[in-house]
């Protein structure tokens, strides 16, 4: 389970309240709300653990970033808005980051940065000299590189998260998010990334390709 503490005492360190005041709301209850969001019951995999992951990898990741606060801000509002029928979720997350950040007294270049890394997260493929972009989708995409179980994990919650669609639908859909990974020239961006996690994450992601390709077990 996710420490909601050291979570509360993250947003707080990346969105301190400021020292006079400056007529702005506590950044603390921004943090709960999104808190909040993180925890709502049809999440499985995009929940606090999740969460709580991403901001993880971001320690590891965070020398690369040319603006590390408006990453980790990107990382708490980046599934900050998530129903698993929905398309647009990114988008209405960055919509909430946007109005959300400019309330709570955050500079307009920052919120603007922020907003694009959180609609880059549709596709994960930041552009070569798009360093924030870089550090953001690597942290998000760490999990692929898990250890055999703990993908496991991931695989069941991600199913879990969809329950509503019919098996040979989700199976479909999952390997078309598959392929669309794989065929990206590099899964990782950074140097840290692509050195640590790529070749584990495509062995991951070709293997549970692979199973996807099997016929279901009628005894399941």
């Amino acid at each position: 389970m996710a420490d909601l503490d050291d979570l509360r005492r993250r947003w707080l360190a990346t969105l301190p309240p400021a020292p006079d005041g400056a007529g702005h709301p506590d950044p603390a209850r921004y943090g709960e709300e999104l808190l909040k969001r993180w925890s709502e019951p049809q999440r499985r995999y995009h929940t606090v653990e999740h969460l709580a992951a991403v901001l993880g990898h971001l320690d590891e990741l965070e020398r690369y970033a040319g603006d590390p606060v408006a990453v980790r801000l990107a990382a708490w509002f980046h599934d900050a808005v998530y129903l698993p029928d929905r398309s647009t979720n990114e988008e209405r997350s960055a919509r909430l980051a946007e109005r959300a950040l400019t309330e709570a007294g955050v500079p307009a270049e920052r919120v603007a940065e922020v907003a694009r890394l959180v609609r880059l997260t549709v596709t994960h493929d930041p552009a070569e000299d798009d360093v924030d972009g870089q550090v953001l989708c690597d942290a998000d995409l760490a999990v692929l590189a898990s250890p055999p179980a703990a993908y496991a994990a991931y695989t069941a919650a991600v199913r879990a998260e969809y329950h509503f669609v019919p098996g040979d639908a989700f199976r479909t859909g999952r390997a078309a998010v598959l392929r669309q990974l794989l065929d990206l020239p590099r899964l990782f961006r950074t140097p840290y990334g692509q050195r640590n996690w790529e070749a584990t994450a495509r062995h991951n992601l070709a293997g549970e390709l692979e199973m996807l390709s099997l016929p279901p077990d009628p005894s399941a």
